[in-house]
């Protein structure tokens, strides 16, 4: 066994920089009121010692703990199989980090497990929650506000009661469909059919309303609803297919949905644009550019979407009041889409 040296305290700091402990505390923990030219002998001999400051001590001196709870309402096989996850991950993950802050990811495989993120966030191990796949029924945000974790959510609020000072980061998933359907309407497509996602989530309601404002007398039966899946894709393209035989066009709620139903339309011997135009929502470069022919869509910035839910959250942890909406605190944000077009429509 090799003997383990001990590790760097911070009176060692303090005696290698020549200053007092307090000096090294307030400097380690980010306080204000010491001059540069200590705070850089501090710095310099926090390098050479190679000293790494205790979180559990430094939490009760700032009250932090650096950590970011991400709660995806989904189950795992979900969250690990669609991309979309990944990307709002990535960005987010980028932004904890560039802030010094560790992400603890949380998954819901059921009402059990609604109960134990609950516990965990009502604890006290991290400082905010960014919550995003919510459900219309999910005991979620009920939990978490009576844990009185400071939160930003993915997606806009569909829960009913008080939304006050609730703080969300979207996209403008209502306008973005309804600027699909118009592309498709102004290429001469008069049966325009919708694959729904699931509508118990609002980013589904919200396309499946921007289809209706451009179809405003649309055939009921043009309408299938599917799950965000491309098995679900499948199933609802089959549906409409068996119901609406002369249909001309297909927008669909996500990529993948898009790309189940472009499967189903190639073995029903239908030319993609040619017999039937396809669009989908969400432009995630793996699944847009590699289906056959490559998919035209809804472009939303789904990193980004991360990326200003965790700076959200972190601008309201350091104003000290995250969850208020005056007085300069954050805002809820709603980014704009762009239609993408490529072969499919």
């Amino acid at each position: 066994m090799t003997d383990t040296a001990p590790r760097p305290t911070l009176e060692a700091v303090a005696a290698r920089a020549g200053v007092s402990r307090a000096t090294v505390s307030r400097v380690v923990n980010g306080g204000d009121g010491v001059r540069d030219i200590l705070v850089e002998r501090v710095r310099k001999a926090v390098e050479e010692l190679g000293y790494v400051p205790n979180q559990a001590a430094r939490s009760l001196v700032t009250r932090r703990h650096d950590a970011i709870a991400v709660v995806v309402a989904e189950p795992e096989t979900r969250v690990f199989a669609d991309p979309f996850f990944a990307l709002q991950l990535r960005g987010i993950s980028k932004e904890l980090t560039a802030h010094d802050n560790q992400l603890v990811l949380l998954l819901t495989e059921g009402r059990d497990d609604h109960t134990r993120v609950g516990r965990y966030l009502a604890g006290g191990h991290v400082d905010g929650a960014l919550v995003f796949s919510l459900h219309l029924d999910d005991p979620l945000p009920q939990l978490i506000q009576r844990a009185g974790v400071p939160t930003v959510f993915g997606g806009r609020p569909g829960w009913s009661g008080d939304r006050r000072g609730v703080l969300y980061v979207d996209s403008d998933n209502r306008g973005g469909a309804r600027d699909a359907v118009r592309h498709l309407a102004g290429l001469g497509r008069t049966r325009i059919a919708h694959i729904t996602g699931a509508l118990d989530q609002t980013s589904a309601v919200d396309r499946l309303d921007g289809y209706r404002d451009v179809m405003v007398d649309a055939d009921p039966r043009l309408i299938a609803e599917a799950d965000f899946t491309p098995a679900g894709g499948e199933r609802a393209m089959r549906e409409l297919l068996g119901r609406c035989p002369d249909l001309d066009a297909v927008f669909a709620a996500n990529d993948l949905t898009a790309a189940g139903a472009l499967r189903v339309l190639r073995e029903a011997g239908r030319r993609v644009p040619d017999d039937v135009a396809v669009i989908g929502f969400d432009d995630m470069l793996p699944v847009a550019e590699q289906t056959d022919p490559p998919l035209t869509t809804v472009r939303q910035d789904i990193e980004e979407m991360g990326r200003l839910m965790a700076r959200l959250l972190l601008r309201g942890l350091d104003r000290g009041a995250p969850q208020e909406g005056v007085g300069g605190a954050p805002s809820s944000v709603v980014l704009p889409t762009t239609l993408v077009r490529r072969a499919s429509a």
